[in-house]
């Protein structure tokens, strides 16, 4: 393959991967950091799995501000944009998530825009083609969109919110350039540096025995391998352009979770505790723990969402989820991150 992909958020745990994938499959890199501090701590991380060489650069952008956008898309054929601000879940002030997502993503297309990019494939979540109610259960594809309502946790609206103007934006530009969504569950697997394990902290909390006991909440497990392949599928493939694709794998109980880690872990498992937390515990921990009142409402749901557009457009099948799990604990324990 040929070509230049910028990597919004180059220092981020599927960036990362995103990254390494796609200087293995030839092209040449851009990714956005936010100082120049961060670039070589990137370049050690991709080092792990692939030599980066001289096809690896950086560009200095914010997607609070609008200042290095235009340059960070100079000469760029596509862009992956998987940067999120950061924020706190357990805030009450859910507009501390939702504007910059919003804002940064327009940041985004607009830059590339002007750039003549010729598609942009951005990270969604499935939460954003979920029912808006936490009792309603079955399958869902891409054609639901999440109906925003203060109630729901604040990624999630920011996540919604986010890809709606996106899609917004798109559909009042006269330019050439295309969008793609690519909505992800759960993201488990390898990390490729002890210093930035993203998602996986709950597979590394579980391994270090800081969880008590697993809630009643179950996750659609897609390795973070698996989804970096997906969003490199959507960036080339024709018939992509102007869709969203769901990136979820298997639902997996946490519990479930647990018990994979001390059958296939032995020893290097020993501090995993395989006890299922009964629902009121978590939500009488909730009141003293800001950080659980988001997955208080999840608790016992079992909606799940479809894949068969991404298998049937994309050709893409993802991995199982106990694999996945396996393979996350074990980098985890590899890099000195698991205790």
């Amino acid at each position: 393959m040929s070509g230049r992909v910028l990597v919004t958020g180059g220092t981020g745990y599927v960036g990362g991967w995103a990254i390494v994938a796609l200087l293995e499959r030839g092209y040449d890199v851009r990714a956005t950091v936010r100082s120049s501090g961060k670039e070589a701590l990137v370049r050690a991380a991709v080092a792990s799995e692939v030599d980066p060489g001289d096809r690896l650069s950086f560009a200095h952008a914010d997607l609070l501000q609008d200042e290095g956008w235009d340059t960070a898309m100079d000469g760029i054929d596509y862009v992956l944009h998987m940067a999120s601000p950061l924020g706190d879940e357990s805030s009450r002030d859910a507009d501390a998530l939702i504007v910059p997502a919003r804002d940064g993503t327009l940041r985004v297309l607009r830059a590339a825009s002007r750039a003549g990019v010729k598609r942009v494939v951005m990270t969604s979540a499935a939460n954003a083609a979920s029912p808006t109610s936490y009792t309603a259960e079955g399958v869902t594809d891409e054609t639901l969109w999440t109906i925003d309502s203060p109630s729901l946790p604040a990624y999630r609206r920011s996540k919604t919110i986010a890809e709606r103007a996106a899609w917004d934006f798109m559909a009042a530009s006269s330019g050439g350039t295309e969008l793609t969504t690519v909505l992800p569950g759960a993201v488990l697997g390898p990390v490729l540096t002890a210093d930035n394990v993203g998602t996986a902290s709950i597979v590394q909390r579980m391994l270090r025995g800081t969880m008590p006991g697993a809630p009643r909440i179950g996750l659609e497990v897609v390795d973070v391998r698996d989804l970096v392949d997906l969003h490199i599928r959507a960036m080339t493939e024709p018939a992509a352009a102007g869709q969203r694709f769901l990136g979820t794998g298997p639902f997996i109980w946490m519990g479930d979770i647990a018990k994979v880690l001390g059958d296939q872990l032995g020893d290097a498992a020993a501090k995993v505790s395989t006890r299922v937390l009964p629902n009121v515990v978590v939500r009488i921990a909730s009141i003293l723990d800001p950080s659980l009142r988001a997955i208080t409402i999840s608790l016992g749901r079992r909606n799940r969402h479809s894949t068969a557009k991404a298998q049937r457009v994309l050709g893409w099948v993802p991995r199982p989820a106990e694999e996945t799990v396996v393979d996350c604990a074990k980098s985890l324990i590899a890099h000195g991150a698991a205790s």
